[in-house]
């Protein structure tokens, strides 16, 4: 029997899928939850063969999340479903640790073959989110240049502001802050944002704009 938790914010999706998983005999849906905070404590509890989760969750992401989760369950495997396969989200969710990244959108038929997969051991993508990762993994981590919005965002990052003041200060939301933040940590060929700002300040990067 393998085990699974969902994790989705969207009520009725994660009862859709409950109500989908369960059907199938040889799985068992041992709970679900609609943020990384609650996942984590119920993964913890559970230890489940599976993590259903998907990307946009409130609070942490769901990529913030994988690596809080495998430390929480290390022999669960965590299969990605998320109606997003930007190059951005799909390798940040594979370098995290996540065994799997399916569509929303995917057949009954097609969730329950990765689910199984996944939980074999195998690594499954979406055909779209591997054509998106082998152009991520093809293109050289640092390349090209940061555009202005996300040098407003390294600034904010510098100072220490989380997402939602980012967000509020440039008047864009926080998935938005977070798609920027993720794109300048791989131009700068950085693994995290701290990393990414140490090397912004080493390249000068965090001057201020000349005024004349």
């Amino acid at each position: 029997m393998i085990r699974i938790v969902v994790v989705d914010d969207h009520p009725i999706v994660r009862q859709g899928l409950v109500a989908t998983l369960d059907d199938e005999p040889d799985f068992e849906v041992v709970g679900a939850a609609s943020s990384a905070e609650e996942a984590v404590g119920l993964v913890q509890r559970q230890r489940p063969e599976v993590i259903l989760l998907d990307l946009e969750l409130p609070g942490a992401s769901g990529v913030e999340a994988i690596p809080r989760l495998r430390e929480a369950s290390p022999a669960s495997r965590i299969l990605v479903f998320t109606a997003y396969d930007t190059d951005e989200r799909v390798l940040s969710a594979v370098r995290a640790g996540a065994g799997g990244y399916l569509l929303k959108g995917a057949a009954v038929a097609e969730i329950a073959s990765a689910v199984r997969s996944v939980a074999g051991g195998e690594t499954v993508l979406a055909p779209s989110a591997a054509a998106r990762l082998a152009d991520a993994v093809r293109a050289p981590r640092g390349a090209g240049p940061l555009t202005a919005r996300e040098r407003e965002v390294l600034r904010l990052v510098a100072q220490g502001l989380p997402g939602k003041q980012i967000a509020g200060a440039l008047g864009i939301s926080e998935r938005t802050v977070k798609f920027h933040t993720a794109s300048l940590i791989r131009k700068l060929g950085a693994d995290n944002r701290a990393q990414a700002v140490a090397l912004a300040a080493q390249r000068g990067l965090l001057e201020p704009p000349q005024t004349r």
